[in-house]
């Protein structure tokens, strides 16, 4: 008998064998559960017996149903219930009173179970359950009232030993899981009713890593729109996770080595990526010959270019330390200091990646290893002092050329280098050898262009008595190239100096080419004493002409792929007299020069404004300075002042403050502009500077005559000169003085016009001038057996140090140099 009074084997109204099946009192409270009942709604008898009949609706019956059960009438009709997990089942319910001996109802509970043909909610039930994304259901309790085995496999825990728990409960049974930040995050969905989304790191039972997991928590709503619970959805995206951040390190590999053409640099680059993203310590070694830009060793074709295969690289290559870096301070566990050489031997994993071109993974702990770190007990020492599990090491290889060798460690990352890794650091090794062999190409390119142009620059000023001379010439930065900035010190007739700068415009070969042929063709026409506008006159003329010449023919490139044209420079000349003390300057569109005074004052003179080379067809002018004895001329190239701050009127401001307190010595003074005026190398623009401390001759050092134009006092002229040696004690050279005085005062009256003027300058030379008033030019010839003349001028050229003709504003002066035997 039950509670009902009924007995169960009476042959009462009962229902089929298998049907779920309870009873329920007249208070509608079950006092009884079968079978066919746990396994409908999932729950014990010892959990549903108490339990009101009301609690296992998942929604309101219908009217119809409320009015029969009223009137105590059995009725039958579809409801939804609910299961334990908080599922909703439908099943055809049958309520069936009972009535007992004293007036009492119970009732008898039928539900049917689901015909064949209805079978989607065991399919809704196995998706949930076999789900491959965790799916956890809460109310608004956040009580756990659903979980599939996805779930239950993470918290490797056991349906019935989680349901119906609050997270509070959960929270503390599973500390490794995030279950706190998700209790906040559930509560934020039922106040706000919106869905949130996140992404996470969890632990699973089967394996140490992390996981990377996406999580989205949703709110569950009644037909109603009113929130009932929370779902929990998770998918384990570590896969995913993990492409992303090897993406990631690529593009960081792509965007951030080579951004400089430094080969040095760009290792630090490599080094430095890959310490931020997946190693614990990089190091970067490169073949000495990277550095300097020269050959390195070709796995190509040999090299030697004969074509044979090249010999393995083994450890017998003298290796450099480029760039270290690592996650501690100091690199401690580097054996090998930047910069320093370093060998590998033959049998180590470092040799044979060299010799494979092919990159390697390896634990500590494989007997390879530990044999090769006993034969190297300085890298044995450092392996086990920092915990060393694991490493990578990856040839620097490109365009068939070995170039160096990467060595990544881990020791504070707990996971060991797998096969994505060695995929990883292949890529990223590839991308950098190549901004490496780069940066090597450009050093060779470069220095290449800097021997050049250095070559073409004037090694030492050579000893004269005008002015005392220092200079100085920087090439740009890496980036901008070495370029065509030039100067000269070019002694002249006289006692006289050529000053130059000059600026080629662009970078590279084929500006210092260019600099070369323009500072060549001054040097040429300053030898022939042409004045400071002439000078660049015919300056002006060959640029032009080079910029014809460079232009393609018919609209072709050059087969070079140099752009020809556009050829452009600026050229400041200058020529200083120490016997008049008067320096003449003329400029092409180039900066004007900086002048102090023997008192201290600086003053930057006004200067006619010539067009840069290459325009053609406009003049240029010159413009006379007297400077005093002891006066310092400064020539620059605008690289020196348009470096500061790239404003030119703070640049000559500086250089004004410099010179200001420019001290005695020539080369402090260079040193102190280059510092003020640049930080470093300059970037842009090469610089060129000359610093000139004129001197002047004394009057003792110069005797002049007026000589009458008659050639009978020719002999009157040499015992004039004659004497003069004598006064300065230069008798050894009296014989050749004799002929030459006696030679040129001929010439002069014979074939030049008066007034003629006789000179001669006693300086680290003895120089012989006649000057007349005729434009006509001597010129030197082999006299013929039977000539009265013409053996003159070859006897002064074969005698003398160096003879010549200039050109003055009044006629000509020929000139004969000899060399002193005192000097």
């Amino acid at each position: 008998m039950d509670r009902t009074g009924v007995s169960p084997g009476t042959g009462g109204p009962g229902p089929p064998p298998g049907t779920a099946t309870a009873v329920a009192d007249a208070g509608w409270v079950l006092t009884a559960w079968s079978a066919g009942a746990r396994q409908l709604l999932g729950r014990r008898a010892d959990e549903a017996v108490g339990l009101p009949a009301a609690s296992l609706l998942a929604a309101p019956p219908p009217p119809a149903a409320l009015r029969g059960l009223a009137r105590r009438e059995e009725w039958q009709g579809r409801l939804a219930l609910r299961h334990r997990d908080g599922r909703t089942r439908e099943a055809h319910v049958r309520a069936t009173p009972l009535h007992g001996a004293h007036g009492t109802v119970s009732w008898v509970l039928a539900a049917d179970p689901p015909a064949p043909s209805d079978r989607s909610g065991d399919l809704g039930a196995w998706a949930f359950a076999q789900l491959p994304i965790a799916v956890a259901v809460y109310d608004r309790d956040i009580r756990l009232v659903g979980a599939n085995h996805e779930v239950l496999r993470i918290m490797a825990a056991e349906e019935e030993a989680v349901l119906g728990l609050p997270m509070s409960t959960i929270v503390r049974m599973y500390p490794g899981l995030p279950h706190g930040r998700l209790e906040r995050l559930m509560r934020q969905v039922l106040d706000t009713g919106e869905t949130v989304r996140e992404e996470s790191f969890v632990r699973v039972p089967d394996d140490p890593r992390p996981h990377a997991w996406a999580t989205v928590l949703y709110p569950l709503k009644d037909p109603d729109g009113r929130v009932r619970g929370v779902s929990v959805g998770g998918l384990d995206i570590t896969e995913q996770h993990r492409a992303r951040q090897r993406l990631a390190v690529v593009n960081a590999a792509a965007v951030r080595i080579g951004s400089t053409l430094d080969v040095a640099g760009t290792a630090q680059e490599l080094a430095d990526v890959a310490t931020e993203h997946f190693a614990d310590f990089a190091s970067v070694d490169l073949l000495d010959s990277v550095f300097q830009g020269t050959a390195v060793f070709d796995r190509g074709t040999g090299s030697d270019g004969t074509g044979r295969p090249p010999e393995p690289l083994t450890g017998q290559a003298v290796f450099r330390r480029a760039a270290q870096q690592s996650v501690l301070d100091g690199c401690p566990e580097s054996t090998v200091e930047p910069g320093s050489t370093d060998h590998f031997a033959d049998d180590s994993p470092l040799a044979r990646a060299l010799a494979s071109g092919r990159p390697s993974r390896h634990r500590i702990d494989d007997p390879d290893i530990r044999r090769w770190l006993a034969e190297d007990p300085v890298r044995a020492a450092g392996v086990a002092a920092f915990g060393i599990h694991s490493f990578i090491v990856a040839p620097l290889l490109a365009r068939g050329n070995t170039l160096g060798l990467t060595l990544l460690v881990r020791h504070r990352t707990a996971d060991v280098f797998d096969a994505d890794d060695l995929l990883l650091a292949e890529e990223i090794t590839a991308r950098a050898a190549l901004c490496v062999d780069n940066a090597r190409r450009y050093t060779y390119e470069r220095n290449t262009a800097l021997a050049l142009q250095r070559s073409m620059l004037p090694q030492r000023a050579p000893r004269q008595a005008a002015v005392e001379i220092a200079s100085r010439y920087l090439p740009a930065g890496p980036r901008a190239g070495v370029g065509g900035d030039w100067f000269d010190v070019i002694p002249l007739s006289g006692a006289r100096v050529a000053l130059v700068v000059g600026d080629v415009v662009g970078h590279g070969i084929q500006a210092s080419a260019t600099m070369g042929r323009l500072r060549t063709a001054v040097r040429t026409l300053a030898d022939i004493d042409m004045p400071p506008d002439e000078l660049l006159t015919h300056l002006d003329d060959l640029v032009l002409r080079l910029d014809r010449e460079g232009e393609a023919q018919d609209g072709d490139p050059n087969p070079d792929g140099q752009d020809g044209g556009d050829i452009g420079a600026t050229c400041l000349y200058a020529v200083y007299d120490p016997v008049a003390r008067r320096c003449t300057v003329a400029r092409a569109g180039h900066p004007g020069p900086a002048v102090v005074h023997p008192d201290g004052g600086v003053e930057f003179p006004e200067l006619p404004a010539g067009p840069p080379l290459g325009l053609g067809g406009l003049p240029f002018e010159s413009a006379e300075l007297d400077l005093p004895e002891g006066s310092l001329i400064a020539l620059f190239t605008d690289g020196l002042v348009e470096s500061a701050d790239h404003d030119v009127d703070v640049g000559l401001g500086r250089l004004r403050r410099v010179l200001l307190g420019a001290g005695p010595s020539l080369e402090q003074t260079c040193d102190d502009i280059l510092g003020s005026l640049l930080t470093g190398a300059p970037a842009a623009d090469d610089v060129a500077l000359v610093l000139a401390r004129t001197r002047a001759l004394d009057a003792s050092q110069v005797a002049t005559w007026e000589v009458p134009p008659d050639p009978a006092l020719v002999a009157e002229t040499r015992r004039i000169a004659i004497e003069q040696l004598a006064a300065w004690g230069l008798h050894e050279a009296a014989f050749v003085t004799e002929l030459v005085v006696s030679e040129l005062v001929t010439n002069a009256i014979r074939y030049g016009r008066p007034p003629i003027q006789l000179r001669l300058i006693n300086d680290a030379t003895l120089i012989c001038e006649v000057s007349d008033a005729s434009s006509t030019v001597p010129h030197l010839r082999r006299a013929r057996t039977f000539d009265e003349g013409g053996r003159g001028l070859l006897l002064v050229a074969q005698l003398t140090h160096a003879w010549g003709t200039r050109q003055t504003p009044h006629g000509k002066t020929i000139w004969a140099e000899q060399s002193l035997p005192s000097a």
